[in-house]
């Protein structure tokens, strides 16, 4: 496979990590750019990347930039896409990939028109132990499934200024962990869910701190989700089919799922994969997209998650200072 030079965009805890995964990998970023150069030259001393840019459109101007990765606040994720994809750069980025559909579809007709690949970061659809059980539910011995229950909280201070709550930095429950839930959901029910209701309890600052949502598609196959940026929860899937039922916690870079089957309540225990390899297996799937293999990214799924994450927003009527 062709070497490709990355470039990030935004250098920050998240930037770190997939430094830390490049090295694993024998390798660095070529390119660095953020918000304040300082910072950029830091991160480069850090991790041994080759060329830091004065000016964020430096990045995109680069000829020897093959993929940029985009870490910044979800408030500024479109405008550095379409500028990437119409500069003919391949993008990585973070999750959430934008704040609503109405912008992904626009970076999705960009990848489109320039020939490029466009994904999110979503570890879920990278971590081996999914592929797996993808592999036994494709084989039948489960059944078809009927229920799926995702929990994800954690305990966030009231602090306003921080992203985790501030609207001029797309905070709230719902772009922030609900895209993880909805990931989880998507991932294996068999088409997207059409009906969706749900419940919101707002944070003082205005953006979703706590939300409950249940979710139906045309199978109808069931899930419910329960949201919290200020009330700890095991980061809990469950998937439950005919012949039995599937768990996994800490899933978002989960190695480890339990099968319990119905008619006997025999447990069988999958693991594969490594947590601290996430982010490597991200960077191998994005660079096979690259060369050319199909749905490796599952922007797919990536379309029809914001599409839920848009529709609930919608229903709240909560929207971020960029879509008024």
């Amino acid at each position: 496979m062709k070497r490709y030079n990355w470039a990030v965009l935004g250098c920050g805890d998240i930037a770190g990590q997939m430094a830390e995964a490049m090295k694993s990998l024998g390798r660095a970023f070529y390119g660095a750019a953020n918000r304040t150069q300082e910072k950029a030259v830091e991160f480069a001393e850090k991790y041994g990347v080759e060329k830091v840019y004065g000016r964020i459109d430096e990045i995109f101007e680069d000829d020897r930039v093959d993929i940029i990765y985009i870490a910044t606040p979800h408030n500024t994720h479109s405008q550095y896409m379409q500028k990437a994809l119409r500069a003919g750069k391949h993008v990585l980025c973070e999750k959430s990939i934008t704040l609503n559909s109405k912008e992904l579809e626009e970076a999705v007709k960009l990848a489109e028109d320039n020939h490029v690949v466009l994904a999110e970061a979503m570890t879920i659809y990278h971590m081996p132990v999914y592929k797996r059980l993808n592999e036994i539910i494709a084989s039948g011995r489960l059944g078809s499934l009927r229920l799926i229950q995702m929990n994800f909280g954690c305990y966030k201070e009231y602090d306003m200024k921080n992203r985790f709550f501030n609207p001029d930095l797309a905070g709230g429950a719902m772009l922030d962990i609900g895209v993880y839930a909805l990931s989880f959901v998507r991932w294996f029910m068999s088409s997207r869910p059409e009906e969706i209701v749900s419940q919101v309890k707002l944070a003082p600052a205005g953006v979703d701190e706590q939300a409950s949502i249940l979710l139906k598609n045309k199978e109808e196959e069931m899930a419910a989700v329960i949201l919290s940026m200020h009330a700890r929860q095991p980061k809990r899937g469950m998937a439950a089919f005919d012949k039995g039922y599937i768990e996994i916690y800490e899933y978002p870079r989960g190695v480890e799922a339990v099968i319990t089957y119905t008619e006997d309540g025999a447990a069988e225990v999958v693991r594969t994969g490594e947590k601290e390899h996430a982010l490597v297996y991200e960077v191998e799937d994005m660079e096979a997209a690259v060369s050319g293999e199909e749905n490796v990214m599952h922007l797919d799924y990536t379309k029809d998650v914001m599409e839920m994450m848009t529709a609930v927003r919608n229903e709240w009527g909560m929207k971020y200072p960029e879509e008024k």
